[in-house]
């Protein structure tokens, strides 16, 4: 019985290899990311001469967002792989991140929910430049939206104190 028992949890230790597809998957939406950014960047060069300054500030704000989307991509694939796949092995490379291998899934959380309510700040100030493009129903839409992932990020932010206060009375 003790060598089914075996067999079991190294097949269900293994299964966390299903898990690579999905960060490789990861990998390659940050590579069409790239081309939305080259096309956003040449679209923003061919115009600069004839776009408003809101028009160059609502590409420039499209741009940072797809940026900040990609970093949080990458937080997700290195921390999502070292924490529940592997880890990744880069040597003393100079170029690896210290936070590599050091953000656990509360982290990640908290790092997710901030980059939501940032990406999502980004979208409120570009409908905020171009204000006339929208009616007052969309604007609240939007405000409310970009308040409930506000709202939701504190929330987060105070389970995970809690949750780390709780457990350090217990240590002691």
């Amino acid at each position: 019985m003790r060598s089914l028992e075996t067999l079991l949890e190294r097949f269900i230790f293994n299964a966390r290899w299903l898990l690579a597809p999905f960060y490789v998957g990861l990998v390659l939406s940050i590579a069409i990311l790239l081309v939305k950014f080259a096309k956003e960047f040449i679209s923003l060069a061919s115009n600069v001469f004839t776009a408003t300054g809101g028009e160059i500030i609502v590409s420039i704000l499209t741009l940072v967002d797809v940026a900040m989307v990609a970093n949080l991509l990458l937080i997700i694939i290195f921390a999502g792989y070292e924490n529940f796949v592997s880890k990744i092995d880069t040597g003393d490379h100079e170029d690896r991140p210290s936070w590599m291998g050091k953000v656990g899934f509360s982290d990640l959380k908290l790092k997710l929910i901030g980059s939501i309510v940032a990406i999502s700040g980004i979208e409120l100030l570009k409908a905020f430049i171009s204000i006339a493009d929208y009616n007052n129903e969309q604007l609240a839409w939007k405000v409310g939206i970009h308040m409930t992932f506000v709202v939701s990020g504190v929330l987060f932010a105070v389970m995970d104190w809690l949750g780390s206060k709780k457990h350090a009375e217990g240590a002691h």
